[in-house]
Order: structure tokens, then sequence, then C-alpha cells
């Protein structure tokens, strides 16, 4: 196994136990309270929701991080002063004296 997969396969593997205990945690509190039976539903329901989980980030997260990246490049990008002109070259739609 490759380096950057183990790296992909154990960030996968936490990123997923953190946010479905939260997750099923929050969702399972906000359905019943805190009832006798808070921790059997909670544990119910967080080993359904993790194996899923865990295939989404599998599955996702290697894109929504290069969208996250191409985000924060744009926002970090300076705005051209008009939109029909290059952000790199002198406006030429706008006459100076």
């Amino acid at each position: 196994m490759s380096e950057a997969l183990r790296l992909r396969c154990v960030f996968a593997f936490l990123m997923s136990l953190v946010m479905t205990l939260l997750m099923s945690a929050w969702v399972t509190w906000l359905n019943i309270g805190l009832q006798a039976d808070f921790l059997p539903r909670w544990r119910h329901a967080f080993f359904a929701a993790w194996p899923v989980a865990f295939c989404a980030v599998m599955l996702f997260a290697p894109r929504v991080q290069v969208i996250s990246r191409n985000i924060v490049t744009r926002l970090a990008r300076p705005a051209p002063s008009c939109p029909a002109c290059a952000a790199d070259a002198p406006c030429a739609c706008v006459r100076r004296p």
C-alpha cells in the first residue's frame, strides 16, 4: 500500500469516526432526549452510520479538497477592476488623462 493511500485511509477512518460520533449523538439526543436508553440507541445509530461515513469520506474527500483549494485560490486572487479586462493587465476600458 502506498503512503498516499495509507494516509487517505487513516484520514477517512478518523474523520468518519469523529463526525459519526458527534452527529449520531446529536441526532439521537434531538430525537429522544436524554432518556434511560440513550446510550444503546446512540451506539446503534453510530454503528449503522459509520460504514457509510467512511465510504463517503473515501469517495468524496479528494474531490472536495480540490474544490476547496480552487475556492481558496480564487478568493486570494485580487479581483480585476473591470470584468472585461484581465486581472494582470491595466484596464483598457477606462480613459486616462
